[in-house]
């Protein structure tokens, strides 16, 4: 009765989608050989559930304008991009962008925290959808294969930045650029601007989340005094900036210093989409 029950559901959430959406999600498969899901748990017909929502989100909630999107380029890529907002809504509208506004439609494969895969229920159907534990491996075997991953370098310690560090790019880390140079693979550089202000924390109850076992318990002017209602993100309005794509020549066992150095470019580039973004940008809400 449950599974009969679930069906249902199912196909009256993709019942809801326009032909287009359908025809992108359908376009993905593509990249599976035949196959239902490939070896990570992504699965297009998960993804048709959950759609309707994430383009609700993405067009009509936060208004997402996705600038220079043509440049990524096909095949094996690194989308290295600013993380931020306490929850990592940033990544699911960067992964959105790739699917209802790249031509063609691609399925970005996100490195997560090694807590999300603990999450009952949600570590589930966030493999279905293309999340993916963040490990060098993993990674590794991604762009072999030619996706496209989305890497978020300043790790926890930028999504838990309170408001008064918004868009201060924290350390990169230097995993990513050795991926880069082992498998050739190009690197975009990403700016997302909006995040910041879904969440305004003004301060993170780290000793609670230690105990949670999750990054952070952001305290906002919301949440905690208004209750539930104070959870749900602001209605920003996001631009996210693809930049150019940057290939570098080296070996993936180079000095750390050498490494960092390119890293360094790295993070030039997407602070550098920051700040165009800001200085375009005339309110946060539209």
């Amino acid at each position: 009765m449950l599974g009969e029950a679930a069906e249902r559901i199912r196909r009256a959430l993709e019942g809801r989608l326009d032909d287009e959406v359908v025809e992108r999600i359908e376009a993905l498969k593509a990249d599976l050989g035949g196959r239902a899901t490939d070896d990570f748990g992504l699965d297009p017909d998960s993804i048709k559930v959950v759609a309707g929502a994430v383009q609700w989100l993405y067009r009509h909630y936060f208004r997402v304008e996705a600038h220079g999107i043509e440049h990524v380029p096909p095949g094996r890529v690194l989308l290295v991009s600013n993380h931020s907002g306490q929850i990592p809504l940033d990544g699911m509208m960067i992964a959105s962008s790739m699917l209802f506004d790249a031509r063609p439609p691609r399925a970005v494969r996100s490195m997560v925290e090694r807590w999300v895969p603990t999450l009952p229920f949600v570590s589930t159907l966030f493999a279905r959808v293309g999340q993916v534990l963040g490990t060098p491996e993993n990674c590794r075997v991604l762009l072999n294969q030619g996706h496209a991953i989305l890497v978020f370098p300043e790790g926890v310690r930028g999504i838990n930045k309170t408001y008064d560090q918004a868009y201060r790019l924290q350390g990169f880390g230097n995993g990513f650029m050795r991926l880069a140079l082992e498998s050739k693979a190009p690197i975009v550089p990403v700016g997302v601007i909006g995040a910041e202000e879904q969440y305004p924390a003004v301060a993170n109850l780290e000793a609670l989340a230690k105990v949670l076992g999750i990054p952070a318990v952001p305290v906002t002017p919301f949440f905690p005094l208004a209750g539930p209602l104070g959870l749900l993100p602001l209605p920003v309005k996001y631009r996210i900036w693809f930049g150019e794509p940057m290939r570098f020549e080296g070996e993936a066992d180079e000095e750390d210093a050498s490494i960092g150095a390119k890293v360094a470019q790295v993070r030039d580039a997407v602070d550098a989409l920051l700040r165009r973004g800001l200085a375009e940008r005339q309110h946060i809400f539209w």
